[in-house]
Formats: structure tokens, C-alpha cells, sequence
């Protein structure tokens, strides 16, 4: 499945950019469109594009661009653009890129890595069919943040209700969760939405806003409660997660550990 900014009647198995997440997709297509390039003043939507163009790169993503579309390419990997005076923009050659033609003093074509330009409207035929052959061997991806390389949301989630679980028949952490949860539903939706802005985010989910030390303050919580909860914490990840992943979210739970017990902190641990 490849993503493309504008649609693509002809390609196989193309989905509008959006419209699933980018770490599903086998590429990135941007196709020329017309739009600005160098100038993006009061056009939200092309900062939105160039973020996702960014992105994708940032993951290992191959991506294909051609005219306006292998412009934006090259803005996202640095390069200065020329030609906005209502004619056709263009993307200076970015840094380590590699040219394979030249029109004048426009690079004609170049690549970079995964990313493959066009410079000009109509993008040849042999230059399709070379980036398609190439998708098979740049399956691989970069993790575009902790969350991502953890396993995304449905291994956090897994995470969190096991631990909770564990929590529950803990003898010192049981009492302190029975006597202030009422609704476990909504209290795992609550933490699962603290740890995934904590790990990045992610863009179907809204982030989790508050205050750490405001929502644990009153509970009674001292500093055997958090050594218990960072142990019980560090083994329900190792029990269910591969070592990294494991390493991940404990150090992110030291962290807030030492947060929770610092010295301008409620709890006193």
C-alpha cells in the first residue's frame, strides 16, 4: 500500500495521506499539484504536508515526488528552492543527495537514500517502475518515536492492564487504588492516555494534559508505596515485552519516579 498526497488514478493500491497511519505504508507519493512551496505563510494545510513528508522520512520511508511534489521532497530534506515567480519551483540538490540529470541548472533528477525526485511535471515511467522495484528491499522502518518502538498503543495498553492487575492484589499497592478508583475503565483509559503522550503521542489519540504531582497529591502515597510501584512496574514489563522495550518503560518510570519523590514534590519518598 502506498500513501500519496493527491490521487493517483493508475498506481496500484494507493490510499490518500491520512487516511491510515504512515508507519503502515510501503511509501510515500507526491505527486505535483501546482501548490507553493517556498512560501507556506496562511497555508496550514501545506505545513501539514510538509510535517508528514518530514515524518515519513524521519521513519525510513521511501518517498517519490515529482514537479511540485519532488520540490516539497527537497524543502523536507533542506534543500533552498527557486523559481516561485509563478513558474515552476524547484528544489536545489540537498545535502548528500546524488544527481542523475540536470535540466539547465535544476536538478532533473536526484535521490537521496529513499528518496527519489523529479523535478519536472510528468514523472517518466522508468523512474516509477525503478522505485516500485525498490520498495521490497526498504521494508524496514525507524520507531518515529519511544511509543512506536515499543509496539504502539495495543502493547502499552497491555502493559498497563497487567500491571494493574498485578496492582490490585498487591498488599501495600491494593488498599491505596481500592480506596480511591472507582471506575478501573476509565482510570486505565486515563494512565494508558499519560503514558502515550509520555512516549510521544500518538495522532488518533488525544494527549494526556495534567499535572503529575497534582494527581497523586492526598493519597497518602510515601516512599515504600513508590519503590513498590517502580518494582511491580519494571517486572510486568519485563514479563510481557522484549528486553528494550522493557528497559524503555522503566527508565521512563524512574523518571517519574523521581519526579514523584523529589525534593519539590507532595510525596516523600
Amino acid at each position: 500500500m502506498l500513501l500519496t498526497s493527491s490521487p493517483l488514478p493508475g498506481w496500484p493500491d494507493t490510499r490518500p495521506l491520512g487516511s491510515v497511519p504512515i508507519r503502515e505504508a510501503a511509501g510515500l507519493l507526491l505527486p505535483h499539484d501546482g501548490g507553493p512551496v517556498a512560501d507556506l505563510r496562511d497555508q496550514p494545510e501545506r505545513w501539514a504536508l510538509l510535517t508528514d513528508v518530514t515524518a515519513a522520512l524521519r521513519r525510513g520511508m521511501p518517498v517519490l515526488g515529482w514537479g511540485t511534489g519532488a520540490a516539497l521532497l527537497g524543502r523536507a530534506l533542506g534543500a533552498q528552492i527557486h523559481g516561485p515567480d509563478g513558474g515552476l519551483e524547484w528544489a536545489a540538490l540537498p545535502r548528500g543527495a546524488q544527481v542523475h540529470s540536470w535540466a539547465g541548472e535544476m536538478p532533473r533528477h536526484w535521490t537521496q537514500g529513499r528518496a527519489a525526485a523529479w523535478a519536472t511535471p510528468d514523472l517518466p515511467g522508468w523512474v516509477r517502475t525503478a522505485f516500485l522495484a525498490a520498495l521490497p528491499g526498504w521494508a524496514d522502518r525507524t520507531p518515529g518515536s519511544p511509543l512506536e518502538e515499543l509496539g504502539g498503543v495495543p502493547t502499552l495498553e497491555g502493559v498497563v492492564t497487567e500491571f494493574y492487575a498485578r496492582a490490585r492484589r498487591d498488599p501495600l499497592l491494593g488498599p491505596v487504588f481500592a480506596a480511591h478508583v472507582e471506575d478501573w475503565p476509565a482510570h486505565l483509559g486515563r494512565v494508558t492516555a499519560f503514558w502515550v503522550t509520555l512516549l510521544g503521542g500518538d495522532a488518533d489519540l488525544a494527549p494526556w494534559r495534567g499535572n503529575l504531582n497534582a494527581a497523586h497529591a492526598g493519597l497518602g502515597v510515601r516512599g515504600e508505596h513508590l519503590r513498590a510501584w517502580l518494582t511491580l512496574w519494571e517486572t510486568t514489563a519485563r514479563d510481557l515485552l522484549p528486553a528494550p522495550a522493557a528497559d524503555l518503560l522503566t527508565a521512563r518510570a524512574r523518571a517519574m519516579g523521581a519526579r514523584l519523590g523529589g525534593p519539590g514534590s507532595r510525596q516523600r519518598a
